[in-house]
């Protein structure tokens, strides 16, 4: 129940950060007064408000793939109790289990290290309107 319950909240988390991502206006290329670059020139940076969007979306990621994870091994571990065998029946389970906390701790560090890279974009366009 409890790992229901952090995955749930975990979610919730990346979601917010997601939506808050989004909700970051984008600059127009059309608008006027805007110098136009070959294409050779022009290298894409995102914003901090993209970098923090992606970074919950990394989180999402690794929970979605840790959750399917754990499925896999919680239903061979079913099958496996189906049919007497209680030592597969653990080691499934606790595949699925490892699967889910590895998959889940590698998303949660790539989407972290993006949002502090997004909050420090924010910082440093602050630092220059000052």
């Amino acid at each position: 129940m409890r790992w229901g319950f952090r995955a749930a909240c975990l979610l919730a988390g990346a979601l917010a950060f997601g939506v808050y991502g989004w909700s970051q206006p984008s600059p127009n290329p059309n608008s006027p007064g805007t110098k136009h670059k070959s294409a050779s020139h022009i290298t894409k940076k995102r914003g901090p408000g993209k970098e923090i969007g992606n970074g919950g979306k990394d989180i999402g990621k690794g929970v979605a793939k840790g959750t399917g994870q754990l499925a896999k091994g919680t239903a061979g571990s079913g099958g496996n109790l189906a049919k007497g065998n209680l030592g597969g029946a653990g080691a499934s389970l606790g595949k699925g289990v490892g699967g889910m906390g590895k998959t889940v701790g590698v998303g949660t560090g790539k989407g972290t290290i993006k949002i502090g890279k997004g909050i420090g974009g924010e910082f440093r366009k602050l630092g220059r309107k000052s």
